[in-house]
Parts: C-alpha cells; sequence; structure tokens
C-alpha cells in the first residue's frame, strides 16, 4: 500500500499475477469509480454487495 495525495494504491500478489488497485480516500465516491475499482480486483458487483 502507497499514498499520494488523497488517492491510496493497493497491490495483492496472487498466482495469477499482481493486481493493482487506486482507491481514493473520500467519503463517498461515484458509482462509476466503485466500478472501476472492482474490474481493477477483478471483483464483480454482486460479489462486492455480498460483502
Amino acid at each position: 500500500m502507497s499514498q499520494k495525495g488523497n488517492h491510496v494504491k493497493f497491490i495483492k500478489l496472487t498466482e495469477f499475477g499482481t493486481l493493482t488497485a487506486i482507491v481514493p480516500e473520500h467519503k463517498e465516491i461515484a458509482i462509476g469509480t466503485l466500478r472501476s475499482i472492482l474490474r481493477q480486483t477483478k471483483i464483480s458487483l454482486e460479489e462486492f454487495e455480498n460483502v
């Protein structure tokens, strides 16, 4: 994890490669931003809703 300004970079190593997500550090984020984060981390909207 690293941070630059108000964005946090999360990195996870998996057997399939490296997943990286840049997440803005705000109270609320736009739905398009959330979908982009989910796409970067290969998490479906359904999986996210079940968390």
